[in-house]
């Protein structure tokens, strides 16, 4: 199992998340200070316009473009949440609404018509499914579900649903035993495969918790004016631990009081024996240098991908798909073509399923990889594949490579993809691709050293690149020594690797900088 670390930086701007699996950056979150409409979040929303022809409808939530809500999310108990929505915000501030006691409408029919569902463009609660990504307003859902460590609460039905990845028949029926003793009318729940093995006692905790966030959903939608939003998922720290959080997460690390505070009082909360885990950072230097995750990232979220062996990625974006090439490296492991392809491919296929994590790429990628032409190669290759992407939580489909030799991928995107710009501007240039010619720079610094000399400085040292000071001081007679003759004074020339190529400085006898 790999080792798992969490480090956060909290910044001004908000919180980034790096995990870790085995020192290697695979997964990296932005929780900005001011975000809005992230996954999980509601809204009491104001249905805008009926769309007959794709069956769905435009919700105003406050965003600048409209959410979109097709029929196929609306949820089956649909009627029973815009009955409780309209009966929720006619309640009195001091009146309890007793959801156990809210009568259920009948569900809808899965291949009915919104307008039907929808007219009256009644006011509506809804949960935020997908960001607003480019130009499109965020995807919405009637189907609300609140996510605990154990258990997941879907109002509006009484259905107990339990994990399939829980594969003991036994254990199954314990779960779903105990659940239906402990949860109350009107409420589904879906049990989770970390609640496998826990106690009577840890799942009432987590669905009474659960319960209580319901209750306090309700009072938000009192005398509520729509577009309004009612409730905020967690921070998006806690949400990470709540779906990663297991045996082998070893260390999360937090360069902030408060986070740290809530972070230890959560893990505590949920896996009292891994309380520890949590430090606080406050050694000076940033948190995500001293963790190697900023030289990851500039290494990791470039158009070219490099490979240990000399193979690397071209990762291409277009409006429709993400297309990945693989080219080969310079080292051979075998003089066999095909051996070579075959390594090759899956030494790239374990960082393409890192990268589709990292940078949270969805919708279609297509992945050319070089060319095999065995076919016990191809499933070789599509096994594993499936292997690495095996910890990713976003759902994903892997499709067996096609004559063509290209391999399609499909997976769920959430929110709008990562991207960083790893590339710096030219301090040199500027970004022009051009420098002015030496010749020039050298009676620029003559002209700046003679109106230096003139107000009677004297001991100076210029500080220039290394490249310049052999062009100022190699020779006879050189630059360095006809300024000499000329201002009569010692004149010293250092160079200095940290300057760019154009980039001088003048300093007095002192060693202090003088500006010019």
């Amino acid at each position: 199992m790999p080792n798992k670390e969490l480090i956060i930086n909290a910044a001004p701007q908000g919180v980034e998340i790096a995990l870790l699996e085995d020192k290697k950056l695979v997964e990296l979150h932005h929780e900005h200070a001011d975000s809005d409409f992230a996954v999980g979040d509601l809204y009491l929303g104001k249905v805008k316009k009926l769309i007959p022809g794709m069956n769905a409808a435009f919700v105003d939530v406050g965003f600048e473009k409209d959410g979109f809500l097709h029929y196929t999310d609306l949820s089956p108990y649909i009627r029973s949440i815009l009955k409780f929505t309209q009966q929720a915000i006619g309640t009195k501030a001091e009146d309890h609404f007793d959801f156990a006691k809210f009568q259920l409408e009948p569900e809808i029919i899965k291949t009915g018509k919104i307008a039907e569902v929808l007219n009256g463009r009644p006011n509506v609660l809804v949960q935020i499914l997908k960001e607003p990504i480019a130009a499109k307003g965020p995807r919405l859902s009637c189907e609300i579900s609140l996510p605990g460590r154990f258990v997941v609460l879907t109002p509006f039905n009484d259905i107990i649903a339990v994990s399939r990845k829980i594969h003991s028949s036994d254990e199954r029926r314990r779960l779903q035993k105990i659940v239906e003793a402990i949860k109350t009318k009107n409420f589904g729940v879906i049990v989770r495969t970390a609640a496998e093995g826990k106690s009577t006692a840890e799942l009432h905790e987590d669905l009474s918790t659960l319960i209580a966030t319901w209750e306090t959903i309700q009072t938000n939608l009192k005398n509520a004016v729509a577009p309004a939003k009612i409730f905020s998922e967690q921070a998006k720290t806690t949400s990470i631990l709540r779906d990663l959080l297991n045996a082998d997460f070893n260390r999360i690390v937090v360069n902030d009081k408060n986070i740290f505070n809530s972070t230890k009082s959560y893990i505590q909360k949920i896996a009292p024996d891994k309380a520890d885990i949590v430090s606080f950072y406050h050694n000076g230097s940033p948190i995500f240098d001293s963790f190697g995750v900023t030289k990851q990232v500039k290494a990791a979220f470039g158009k070219t991908v490099n490979l240990p062996s000399g193979a690397y990625l071209i990762v291409e974006p277009t409006e429709a798909l993400h297309v990945i090439d693989v080219n080969s490296g310079y080292k051979s492991v075998s003089s066999n073509q095909e051996e070579n392809a075959l390594q090759t491919n899956l030494e790239a296929a374990e960082e393409i399923a890192r990268q589709l994590r990292l940078r949270d790429l969805g919708g279609i990628i297509v992945v050319d990889f070089i060319d095999m032409k065995l076919p016990d190669n191809k499933k070789k290759l599509l096994e594993a594949m499936e292997a690495f992407m095996e910890s990713d939580r976003a759902k994903h489909a892997v499709l067996p490579i096609s004559k063509f030799g290209l391999m399609q991928i499909t997976r769920q995107r959430m929110k709008p993809e990562l991207t960083i710009n790893t590339q710096e501007i030219c301090p040199s240039c500027g970004g022009t691709g051009k420098i002015a010619s030496t010749l020039i720079l050298e009676d620029e610094i003559e002209k700046n050293l003679n109106y230096l000399v003139m107000q009677r400085h004297s001991g100076l040292t210029i500080t220039v690149h290394p490249i310049v000071h052999a062009y100022l001081t190699k020779g006879f007679p050189s630059r360095r020594l006809k300024w000499r003759w000329k201002y009569k004074q010692k004149i010293k020339i250092e160079p200095n690797t940290g300057y760019h190529l154009t980039e001088y400085h003048f300093f007095d006898n002192n060693e202090e900088e003088i500006k010019l």
